[in-house]
């Protein structure tokens, strides 16, 4: 298995576990996070975009152009920020910290 830390939007913290392979994305929004995910990992969105915590970020793959132009429009986006939807978790990975950014769009919670 592999762990997953989410620091939400207010500070709190929560855990969760997922099968290698799954996508960041699906873990988040199993775990409550409020990332909408409008696309559906098509990256034709930024509505799941994360901030990875930087002790995490460089053990990731690094992101594709398609996903750097995408993040071009994500609010509140920083040096380490990714789309959820294009993270791949792997046990090398595993305990890696992610911050939900402080604007998040989630029609689902409104």
């Amino acid at each position: 298995m592999v762990d997953v830390l989410f620091v939400n939007i207010d500070g709190s913290r929560t855990t969760a576990q997922a099968e290698p392979g799954s996508r960041l994305l699906e873990v988040a929004q199993n775990a409550g996070m409020p990332l909408e995910g409008t696309c559906e990992g098509q990256m034709a969105c930024s509505t799941c975009h994360v901030i990875i915590s930087p002790d995490w970020f460089d053990k990731l793959q690094p992101p594709s152009d398609d996903e750097e132009d995408m993040l071009d429009l994500a609010a509140g986006v920083t040096r380490t920020s990714r789309l959820s939807c294009q993270i791949q978790l792997t046990e090398e990975i595993s305990g890696i910290a992610v911050r939900i950014p402080g604007v998040v769009r989630d029609m689902q919670i409104g």
